[in-house]
C-alpha cells in the first residue's frame, strides 16, 4: 500500500511542498478493513476522516421498516466522512462499510485539526475539500434521476467503470432503485448490445 496518491489527490487543490506532504502524512495511520467491516456507524459521531488508497466502501441506511438502501459508493483516492456529523458533532445517520478490502489512510480529528497549526492554508484546503466532496456526492446522485433502470444502470457504468465487478449485484440494484431482479434482465439485455459498456458479474 502506498500514500502517494494522496499527495498527487492533493496537489490538485493546493501546491504543497514536500515536506507539508509528508507532514499531512505523517498525520494519518494506515488502517486495513476487510469486507462487512465499519469505518463508522449511524447513531455514533464521525471522530475520523478517511482517505481510501485501494478498495470500494459503500454508504448505506435504513428505513423504519429495516429496508436497508444503498445510498453511493466510495472508491479509490477519494475521502470519505459523514460530513454533518462531523462539522456539527452530530450523530450519524448512515454507516459506511467495507464492500471489498480496503486499505485507508486514516486521520483522527485532533491530527487534522492539527494540521493548520503548521500549515497556514490548510484551513482553505480544508474548505476547498469539504466542497469538492458535496459536489462529488451530488453529482453521484445527479445520475440516478432518469425514471427508467437502464439508463440509470447505463449511467453508472458509464460513471464509474469497472466498479460493477467489484460490487454486489444486490447493493448495485439497491443503489440504482431496481431490484436485484429487474437488474439482473436489464444486464442480460443491455450487456449484449454492440458498444454497451461491458460489466462482468
Amino acid at each position: 500500500m502506498t500514500d502517494l496518491s494522496l499527495d498527487t489527490f492533493l496537489l490538485q487543490f493546493y501546491p504543497f511542498s514536500p515536506q507539508q506532504l509528508q507532514l499531512i502524512r505523517k498525520q494519518a495511520v494506515a488502517r486495513t478493513y476487510q469486507p462487512g467491516d465499519y469505518f463508522s456507524q449511524a447513531g455514533r459521531v464521525a471522530q475520523e476522516i478517511g482517505f481510501v488508497v485501494a478498495g470500494v466502501m459503500r454508504v448505506c441506511y435504513f428505513e423504519r421498516d429495516g429496508t436497508e438502501n444503498t445510498k453511493y459508493f466510495v472508491e479509490e483516492n477519494h475521502f470519505v466522512v459523514d460530513l454533518q456529523s462531523y462539522q456539527f458533532q452530530q450523530p450519524c445517520t448512515e454507516y459506511v462499510q467495507a464492500e471489498t478490502q480496503v486499505h485507508m489512510l486514516v486521520f483522527k480529528a485532533h491530527a487534522w485539526q492539527a494540521l493548520s497549526l503548521t500549515i497556514l492554508a490548510w484551513p482553505q484546503v480544508e474548505q476547498k475539500l469539504f466542497t469538492h466532496a458535496l459536489l462529488e456526492k451530488m453529482n453521484r446522485r445527479s445520475a440516478l434521476v432518469s425514471p427508467n433502470g437502464a439508463t440509470r444502470y447505463a449511467q453508472f457504468l458509464t460513471t464509474f467503470p469497472g466498479l460493477a465487478n467489484r460490487i454486489p449485484l444486490a447493493y448495485l440494484a439497491s443503489y440504482i432503485g431496481v431490484t436485484p431482479q429487474s437488474l439482473s434482465r436489464i444486464r442480460r439485455r443491455l450487456d449484449t448490445q454492440p458498444g454497451f459498456p461491458e460489466a462482468t458479474s
